[in-house]
């Protein structure tokens, strides 16, 4: 087979070339929280690393995230001494910038090359929908917006993902796929909401027997078991040693946030928030009671400030049920699966993103790439994949306009990721081969209509809004694009459970 053209490098390059362009761009607190970070690491001795709060944006993430932070500072005092002082707090010098944004596009070459032994690892009749689907990734608008304009390294921790899901296909890399992933929960917790179908396709095909499920490999079991008790060791024993475990788990997880963040992520909650506000207009013709407490910090999503006024309150213990619920679903089936498939384990990671994202406490909207970039691998398998993708595909990018709110942005995230919906999904339109099993007819009329809502929404919540009401009723093109965006994100994990099992 000839090669395809472009290929992933060629457009990785021309992709750096533009992600350069837009170092001046805006960037938004996740800028000085990286650069505390990386002062922090540089400035102070272990033991202080997850004390330290001078700053408001104190050290949250795993330990080989502050090692990878600790790693960038010592680069970065070369750079700009000023940059990895604790006291200089906004420092913003266009070294600095320079440099962080140089930092976000020089990482995420590991995504590049995970992307590549995706598609080197693909079986010769699938090769160009691999690429067409690894292309799709490596210039994600997703990417693009968070990670090289609003400001994360989701690029690089994305990498290790698909390392470590591209690892999973052959039997002779099973163990590998599982500690790479272990690295990563020691990179960003976040992950964790992954790991049930991690350790569900483990346990299946590496640690039991094919033949049955009582006959364990223990071999197997010792190796994967030692194997991510070093990796932990290694991110969190220096913390262990010195008694801070404690404190270590309090920055990682702090529960005191409330259910729906300051805007709201599209998932069930967000459609929740949307009928309370419904509800307390109608409250007066239907004689619901309304808690007038609640009025003026219903779902602003404050520390400690999410309140309904109508419908009752949400807890913590709700949101874990309904998590572990529709995340134990598929993962039944993949585990009594007699021959689990790579397919069937990337669509359980998918489904295990889609719960966590639409029943989790406290989600941020960023979080949709946790279902967008696994899901990705497998769109092209057939239609109905892809019919279920469609939806995701435009919700999931339409929910991140609200994180760049600058005029001068509003070109580059709306040209982009509208070009990005046009050029993929008609090229997946023409790849998916047909499927076996038949489609999902309400689906497929879904999908048509729900991409055509889409361009008119767009147009309202970022210009036509502002021409009407001015600064008046500011909360509505928020609250639209939260809950159009939800309405996508419900239908695509409605359709791909479908899918999921029937297939």
């Amino acid at each position: 087979m000839t090669e395809s053209y472009p290929s992933l490098t060629q457009c990785a390059v021309v992709a750096a070339a533009f992600k350069v362009l837009l170092f001046p761009a805006y960037k938004s607190t996740d800028f000085e929280v990286h650069r505390n970070w990386l002062a922090i690491t540089n400035s102070l001795s272990i033991s202080e690393w997850y004390y330290e709060k001078t700053s408001e944006w104190t050290l949250d993430y795993p330990p080989f995230f502050a090692y990878f932070e600790w790693v960038l500072a010592h680069l970065a005092r070369l750079v700009e001494p000023a940059m990895v002082r604790v006291y200089n707090l906004d420092h913003e010098s266009w070294q600095t910038v320079y440099f962080q944004r140089a930092t976000v596009v020089g990482t995420e070459l590991l995504l590049v090359y995970a992307l590549q032994l995706f598609i080197d690892s693909t079986p010769l009749p699938s090769k160009r929908a691999a690429q067409a689907a690894a292309l799709s990734v490596m210039l994600s608008p997703g990417l693009l917006l968070i990670d090289h304009i609003h400001f994360q390294y989701n690029g690089f921790m994305y990498g290790i993902l698909l390392w470590s899901l591209v690892l999973a296909r052959c039997k002779s890399t099973l163990l590998q796929s599982g500690l790479v992933f272990a690295a990563l929960l020691c990179f960003k917790h976040i992950y964790l909401y992954l790991a049930p179908a991690y350790f569900v396709f483990l346990l299946r095909t590496y640690c039991l027997s094919t033949k049955s499920y009582f006959q364990i490999k223990f071999l197997n079991c010792v190796k994967l078991g030692l194997g991510i008790m070093s990796i932990f060791t290694a991110a969190f024993g220096p913390f262990a040693v010195m008694g801070q475990i404690p404190q270590l788990l309090s920055r990682l997880f702090p529960f005191s946030r409330g259910l729906c963040h300051a805007y709201w992520a599209p998932n069930v909650w967000a459609l929740y928030s949307l009928a309370d506000r419904v509800l307390i207009l109608l409250a007066p013709r239907l004689g619901l009671a309304v808690k007038s407490e609640a009025l003026q910090s219903v779902t602003r999503g404050l520390v400690g400030d999410t309140a309904f006024a109508v419908l009752p309150e949400i807890s913590p213990r709700v949101c874990f049920v309904l998590t572990l619920l529709f995340q134990g679903l598929p993962l039944l089936k993949l585990f009594f699966a007699s021959h689990p498939s790579w397919e069937a384990f990337v669509g359980a990671v998918t489904l295990c993103g889609y719960a966590s994202f639409l029943f989790g406490w406290h989600v941020h909207e960023k979080a949709i790439l946790l279902v967008i970039i696994p899901f990705s691998l497998i769109a092209l398998r057939d239609r109905r994949h892809l019919g279920a993708f469609r939806p995701l595909a435009v919700a999931g990018h339409v929910s991140l306009f609200p994180l760049l709110f600058t005029p001068a942005e509003f070109p580059v995230k709306t040209i982009y990721t509208v070009f990005w919906l046009v050029l993929f999904l008609m090229s997946f339109d023409r790849l998916a081969p047909a499927s076996s099993k038949p489609r999902v007819f309400l689906l497929d009329r879904f999908s048509t209509l729900y991409i055509a809502v889409s361009i008119p929404l767009i147009a309202y919540t970022s210009l036509l809004h502002h021409v009407i009401f001015g600064k008046s009723y500011e909360f509505l093109p928020l609250m639209f694009t939260s809950s159009y965006a939800a309405i996508g994100v419900v239908g695509s994990w409605v359709g791909y459970m479908v899918v999921y099992f029937t297939s």
